[in-house]
């Protein structure tokens, strides 16, 4: 992060440093060795049509698959609460530049002795590969359409997005939260920049754990990004969906997906040069998406207690016309 204050003109600039942990003990591997790619560009394309929610809630509709999150849903996610123990889900602010490639967030201090006060203003570009966001609808265009079938150039303006924008979600967001803990699964530290995850480790995770990724829920992946980065921090790139992985939101209606990392894995499809994790969610599926979570802490708290399933908590900032919001959502045991 670079900071300035400003004081009678003066600029100092202060350091900040970011601090991983490493999960734990280790479960058996899903027979997917060979980290091979498992889905083609038709097989991808077709899933863009069929596997798509647009109109499921009507032409005019803003949440998408948060429409999923229903009054039952937020009950069923209160009823797990049973330690009241919070963990924060968000990074701080901090420099993102070098491995992960974005331009560092700005924090102006601006003092005053006459009369005494003491404010400052922020400035960070969210989206991309380190800072804790909430993807909006708005945010992701594919075939030069939005999520429902809204041209793009109609939706996104100079003035930001005319629908869609994250207000969408200006009431929050609670549900169940499932934690599939991939590096615990393959009884690794944390998985290899270009590993790819398969709805084969969720399966066996559901299997191993008792765990049950249901309509509503968020399914929170774990990479162990942030541990490896700690322990090697000048190593760019990260783990990511495979995209074969896709079909498996749609089949068990998920309604928010999260994860350690932006979701994709370089090359996913060979020779398609798409982001296919954010094209399928937000376009297809009208699913915002929580990106460059840290799931350090909740991964050591969910295997002290041996429950990969607790209520989540996430509230943007009231952004008009936004394509997101920076966030630091909130899990509770």
């Amino acid at each position: 992060m670079r900071r300035t204050m400003s004081m009678t003109g003066a600029a100092v600039p202060l350091a900040l440093t970011v601090v991983s942990l490493i999960g734990g003990a280790a479960y058996a591997q899903p027979n997917r060795g060979t980290n091979a790619p498992g889905a083609t560009q038709a097989q991808f394309e077709r899933w863009m049509t069929e596997l798509s929610t647009w109109q499921r809630w009507g032409p005019d509709d803003q949440l998408g698959s948060a429409n999923l999150i229903t009054p039952a849903k937020r009950l069923q996610a209160a009823s797990l609460v049973e330690t009241g123990e919070t963990i924060s889900l968000g990074h701080d602010l901090a420099d993102g530049l070098g491995s992960d490639g974005n331009r560092p967030f700005t924090l102006d201090m601006i003092i005053s002795f006459d009369p005494d006060r003491i404010r400052d203003r922020l400035d960070i570009d969210y989206h991309g590969g380190f800072f804790t966001h909430l993807d909006a609808l708005c945010h992701v265009v594919y075939d030069g359409k939005v999520y429902n079938g809204h041209d793009f150039r109609e939706t996104v303006t100079a003035d930001g997005c005319a629908h869609l924008g994250i207000t969408g979600l200006k009431a929050g967001v609670v549900t169940k939260a499932v934690l599939v803990d991939v590096p615990r699964l393959r009884g690794v530290p944390y998985l290899e920049p270009g590993t790819r995850v398969y709805r084969e480790d969720i399966e066996a995770w559901e299997r191993q754990t008792g765990a049950r990724v249901e309509p509503g829920d968020a399914l929170l992946i774990r990479t162990g990004r942030w541990a490896r980065r700690s322990a090697l921090p000048d190593e760019a790139g990260t783990a990511g969906m495979d995209a074969s992985f896709l079909p498996f939101l749609a089949e068990r209606d998920v309604a928010l997906l999260g994860g350690d990392t932006a979701h994709e894995v370089r090359d996913n499809i060979p020779g398609f040069d798409v982001t296919v994790v954010h094209k399928f969610t937000i376009v297809a599926r009208g699913m915002n998406l929580l990106d460059n979570l840290d799931l350090e802490e909740v991964a050591e708290a969910a295997a002290r207690l041996q429950r990969w399933e607790f209520l989540i908590m996430a509230s943007p900032v009231r952004i008009p016309n936004g394509t997101g919001s920076p966030i630091n959502p909130i899990a509770m045991f």
